[in-house]
């Protein structure tokens, strides 16, 4: 055998050859076989062709030189082994062909089995079962339905037609009522509708179905189904899938045989004992066809004990080497047991945490190890209310889950009602085509938001997750119609009133009310469940790893918090300080005529009249977010939006003042307000006159916000609290522009602080990709940075966040540009360079210089890690994803120092 392979390229490996650490190799399946063999447990022989061999073949079309020799050595071994050949007339050796990537991707990829059989073979499977003529025809007419559904593309329903045909001449719903004869006429017909659909009569050669087989697993890593499950998955696009080729072993030779399947714990909760299927007198795909019922695993027990008592001896063998819930498939052969397959078992969120609890208590993992075993994205699922649905509940519309949750309540379509209704003690959820900052107390009141336009990145999302609000939005099938107070769906109208209820995390959409659960989780976090004082596994695992994720953590976490509401949320969910205040939500609502008052003011003395009118509410509002962060720090950006954001929109303020003026009405008042608009109005307000350029055209606007921080900050520190303050100066592209406010910002404070005591920063927001690349300049100016990865992302790319989910980041998933939006996850090699320039070049220009970041990338899994390694101090996000960025923090930390346990 070594001879026919090259030492360069070896493309196939027996079973006994490779272990489960050769998953790059060999694919999850092939590396877990061969693990299998070495720990002595009975596994049919076989052999793998390596996932090389696939990326080999996908990328030139053909088998790669020397595959041939190979697999024909390797195949003449096995041959030897089981003292049979591939379809031999007389004494069949048959095979099953299987697919097996690295990652789990159940179902998503083909198989072959019953390979080697033909007319003459066919006999001598039926004298190998001792005259068994049913066993063997049946296992023929898998072999053509499943080589002609797989291989040849023949539309599988064609086959399902004339097996259900020849049930109904029968009499019967039931495969195994059907006999020899039967069968025989089966494989005549499904012979029939593979030569009409292939032009050629079903392959009689064994090594010539072997080959194509083979050829069709490695071009099923690019079916349709495997792209879009690995898209989902985020299984990177160039692995390849290894193939399998293994002896088979039979489950449908009777009573006395069978197939099934084992998990070591329960999968869904955690709980340990005994948790699978068995099924008789079948095949491993009958099992997952759903056609035939299958019992508990437990019944083994009473319908073959030897055999039960062999598989509860190698489960707790193979719990025991790998270290974690296993998930097995078995057959029986004639009361021999077989194992064909054992991989790290899939599991909910829940049994996640309570199995890694478990398996430290057990001692087969330490803490570290069990830290690296749970992630934020299971996390975040179970701090989610979530529905408790039945067949009763059919969703009417499905959107896009834009911020996860459960939310049950009475439609209304405005704001203003929103607030109303709350304030009575309603549940409401607000129903917009799209939202607007306007629109703001109408989601703080809801619980949650539906909307008929936009995605993930669009304003309702964005601010819902921020809020940890359930949000549906792009839900395009309801047709909203605002002023009469309705929306239409599924020929069915809604009003006011009426009660939906939405699911943040599928995105789908029910009438009436669904009942919803609570999630204990939340409970834990808010401090109202004592996890010392209750019974419930998952709390008490959630608690365990927590803890020892903050103890390995050396990225702080903060919040984006806006209220004190917010801010005493974030605290209990463990937020070590507020990354982000912004002000401009203290602009909104009642307080939207000063601002008007300030863009339309004529002289400085009316400016300054509307910025003395807005300073005590800005110093009250930064006076309770300090008392609620007592003693840790809070960045405050100052006023980032332009300000035409703050008033009408041009097109609808121009149209009531025209309609006004043609009834004659006094519209002083509002043209002045229109010939505002149109003067501050930009073609590109991302791009225009916000942030910093903002602070330094409006004169004493940046410096009544400084003002306020600095009083706000002075009035808690003597009345025994502890303030810390950051200023940030957002949307900075200079230092100039930072050294002009920082200078009239140090003569406020200096002013306003005095003695007591308290300590202001003065840095900036790295958004600007300007900035980035200057970063070692601005440093000089700045005492801490925080990158607005939001829009960095946005300049970085030149993509319009608001504008491109729905116009085209579909077809870039679909294509394969994208694996996720550079939105939801940090795009590392193009805006996380941007963000590691900074961060290096601003620390060599000031050694002690803060670094943290504020963006949407602050609560998101995969980012934190990227965050880690850059050497950010602090990660800053949502109060709801404060315990997430906790976690990945932690987790990310281990993966850096490694644990001893792995």
């Amino acid at each position: 055998m070594a001879a026919q392979e090259t030492a360069e390229h070896k493309y196939v490996y027996d079973f006994a050859e490779g272990n489960k650490d050769l998953k790059d190799l060999l694919g999850g399946k092939g590396a877990n076989l061969a693990e299998m063999t070495n720990l002595g447990l009975p596994v049919p022989p076989g052999f793998t062709i390596t996932t090389e061999a696939c990326k080999a073949y996908l990328a030139t079309g053909a088998e790669p030189a020397g595959l041939a020799e190979q697999i024909a050595a390797h195949l003449e071994a096995l041959e030897r082994e089981m003292g049979r050949s591939l379809g031999d007339p007389q004494d069949p050796l048959l095979v099953s062909v299987r697919s097996g990537a690295k990652f789990s991707m159940p179902g998503m990829m083909e198989t072959v089995l019953n390979v080697g059989l033909n007319d003459r073979s066919v006999v001598g499977l039926s004298a190998q079962a001792g005259g068994n003529d049913r066993f063997a025809w049946d296992s023929y007419r898998r072999l053509i339905q499943m080589f002609g559904k797989t291989v040849c593309d023949v539309p599988g329903e064609e086959f399902e037609h004339a097996l259900d045909d020849v049930k109904r001449a029968k009499g019967t719903t039931n495969d195994l009522d059907l006999d020899a004869d039967d069968l025989r006429g089966l494989v005549d017909a499904y012979k029939k509708i593979f030569s009409k659909h292939t032009g050629r009569e079903f392959p009689q050669e064994p090594r010539e179905q072997l080959d194509l087989a083979i050829r069709a697993v490695f071009e099923s890593w690019n079916a349709e189904r495997a792209v879009i499950y690995r898209r989902q998955e985020r299984i990177p696009a160039d692995l390849g899938t290894a193939v399998n080729v293994v002896a088979m072993v039979f489950g449908n030779l009777g009573a006395d045989s069978g197939t099934g399947v084992a998990f070591t714990r329960d999968p869904a909760s955690g709980a340990q004992g005994i948790y699978g299927d068995y099924l008789a007198n079948a095949q491993g795909e009958d099992v997952v066809a759903g056609i035939r019922n299958t019992v508990p695993l437990q019944e083994l027990e009473r319908i073959d004990k030897k055999s039960y008592d062999e598989l509860l001896d190698y489960m707790a063998r193979l719990e025991g080497h790998y270290k974690d819930l296993c998930d097995i498939e078995f057959t029986i052969e004639r009361g021999k047991l077989w194992m064909l397959q054992t991989r790290v078992g899939k599991r909910t969120a829940a049994a996640a945490f309570v199995i890694a609890g478990q398996l430290v208590d057990e001692g087969l993992i330490d803490l570290d190890e069990a830290l690296h075993r749970v992630n934020g994205a299971q996390l975040a699922q179970l701090m989610f209310p979530r529905f408790k649905l039945d067949h009763e509940f059919q969703p009417v519309a499905k959107g896009i889950g834009a911020s996860p949750g459960a939310a049950v309540g009475k439609v209304v379509f405005t704001s203003a009602r929103a607030v109303e209704l709350a304030a009575e003690g309603e549940s409401v959820i607000l129903v917009r085509r799209e939202t607007n900052p306007d629109d703001l107390n109408g989601m703080i009141a809801a619980k949650g938001i539906l909307t008929s336009r936009g995605g993930k990145t669009s304003h309702a999302a964005v601010v819902a997750r921020g809020m940890g609000k359930t949000c549906v939005s792009g839900a395009d099938e309801l047709d909203i119609n605002i002023p009469q107070r309705k929306f239409t769906v599924a020929g069915q109208t809604v009003t006011e009133g009426d009660v939906v209820s939405i699911d943040g995390t599928t995105g789908k959409v029910y009438l009436g009310e669904v009942p919803v659960m609570p999630s204990e989780v939340v409970q834990y976090f808010e401090g109202t469940l004592d996890p010392e004082q209750t019974d419930d596994a998952l709390v008490q695992a959630v608690h365990r790893i927590m803890t020892h994720a903050d103890a390995r953590r050396r990225l702080a976490v903060r919040t984006n918090a806006d209220t004190g509401a917010d801010a005493a949320r974030a605290r209990r969910f463990g937020a070590q300080g507020i990354g982000l205040c912004r002000t401009e939500h203290m602009f909104l609502g009642d307080r939207r005529e000063l601002v008007e008052r300030l863009i339309l003011a004529a002289t400085d003395a009316e400016r300054e009249d509307a910025l003395a009118a807005l300073l005590p509410l800005q110093r009250e509002d930064f006076i309770e977010i300090f008392r609620e962060m007592d003693g840790l720090p809070v960045t405050v950006r100052l006023i980032d939006p332009p300000l035409h954001e703050f008033l009408p929109p041009l097109e609808q303020l121009a149209v009531n003042v025209a309609v006004a003026q043609e009834r004659g009405e006094d519209v002083a008042k509002e043209e002045a307000l229109l010939a505002a608009v149109r003067r501050m109005h930009e073609e590109n307000p991302m791009l225009g006159l916000r942030g910093v350029r903002l602070g330094l055209v409006i004169p004493g606007l940046f410096a009544m916000q400084v003002r306020a921080i600095a009083e706000a900050a002075v009035a808690v520190t003597r009345s025994g609290g502890s303030a810390c303050p950051e200023i940030m100066v957002p949307l900075v592209g200079a230092v100039q522009e930072l050294e002009t406010v920082r200078a009239e910002a140090e003569r406020i404070i200096a002013e306003v602080v005095g003695d007591s005591g308290v300590e202001v920063l003065i840095g900036t927001m790295i958004e600007v990709p300007r900035a980035a690349l200057t970063a070692g300049q601005i440093a000089e100016a700045a005492q801490f940075f925080s990158f607005g990865t939001n829009d960095l992302t946005q300049m970085g790319w030149g993509f319009s966040r608001d504008d491109v989910e729905g116009a085209f980041f579909w077809r870039y998933l679909e294509l394969g540009i994208f694996g996720i939006s550079p939105f939801e996850s940090i795009d590392r090699e193009g805006v996380g360079r941007l963000v590691r320039i900074a961060a290096e070049e601003g620390r060599a220009a000031r050694p002690g210089l803060k670094l943290g970041v504020c963006g949407e990338h602050g609560g998101d899994p995969e980012s934190v890690h990227f965050f880690h390694e850059v050497g950010l101090d602090y990660v800053s996000c949502s109060p709801f994803r404060v315990p997430v960025a906790r976690l990945e923090a932690g987790r990310a930390a281990i993966e850096t120092t490694g644990s001893d346990s792995r």
